[in-house]
């Protein structure tokens, strides 16, 4: 009598194939929710430094603003993080410009990390110097003028990558499909109008903190927190992701001369 050994069930496979890209879109969109998350914070802990002339022979709220110096830190952490993720996926289509939006990021978080130093600064010359005798108006010059290091890293820092970033990304997301168009075109028109608080800013037709800034920097904030959204809970969309990966698959086929 011969046993016949049964033959292995086939497996079934059901269902779309993982997206390879997931996990880099949902990086990128947790990146994005934490500047936000951290960024808006931060403006509020650090508002005494800014705002009070004397802060650096004064009181002080230097805990306070500690916080927020280390929130501003985490922001421009998030900022090449977010970059760094989406690097793998954008490359696929345009990697002079993928390569551009990375080291943009990092451009905006190396000018952050200036202003942070300056505020940190503030406070240690508050805290060493602020009870001692001496000139209190040299120290109150040298406070102030840190504080101004500061704010000019916020207006060509937060106040200007961001257009650079959103062109970058922007045009990148729009012709690669990989989220709805709308969104990028958000940042698109966002752009401009950033470019033009920056500008308005720089020659004192109106205060970075002002409603005119504001309305003007609307679109990129909007911009910039639906991409995250979107990246975090939805993905890139499914046909884009394909698209993308066969024009690599054929450019990396294709004959070399």
């Amino acid at each position: 009598m011969t046993i016949t050994a049964p033959a292995p069930a086939t497996r079934r496979t059901t269902g779309a194939a993982p997206d390879p890209t997931r996990s880099h879109a949902r990086a990128a969109g947790i990146f994005y929710l934490l500047t936000f998350a951290s960024s808006i914070p931060a403006l509020i802990l650090i508002g005494p430094v800014l705002n009070d002339s004397g802060y650096i022979t004064g009181g002080g709220q230097d805990t306070r603003v500690i916080w927020g110096c280390l929130l501003d830190s985490v922001n421009a952490v998030t900022a090449v993080g977010s970059a760094v993720a989406l690097f793998p996926v954008l490359k696929r289509q345009n990697e002079s410009m993928a390569l551009g939006f990375v080291t943009s990021r990092m451009f905006e978080a190396a000018v952050i990390m200036i202003g942070v130093v300056s505020l940190l600064a503030v406070v240690t010359l508050r805290q060493d110097y602020a009870g001692a005798a001496g000139d209190t108006a040299s120290l109150t010059v040298t406070g102030n003028a840190l504080v101004d290091v500061r704010n000019w890293t916020f207006l060509f820092g937060p106040g200007l990558v961001p257009a650079i970033n959103a062109v970058l990304l922007g045009t990148l997301l729009y012709r690669s499909r990989l989220v709805p168009r709308i969104i990028p075109t958000v940042g698109l028109i966002g752009a401009p109008l950033l470019l033009v608080s920056m500008l308005g800013t720089l020659f004192g037709l109106f205060d970075q903190v002002s409603s005119a800034s504001f309305v003007l920097t609307l679109p990129i904030a909007a911009w910039e927190l639906t991409v995250g959204l979107w990246m975090t809970f939805k993905g890139f969309q499914p046909k884009a992701v394909t698209a993308l990966m066969a024009r690599d698959e054929d450019r990396l086929s294709a004959p070399t001369a």
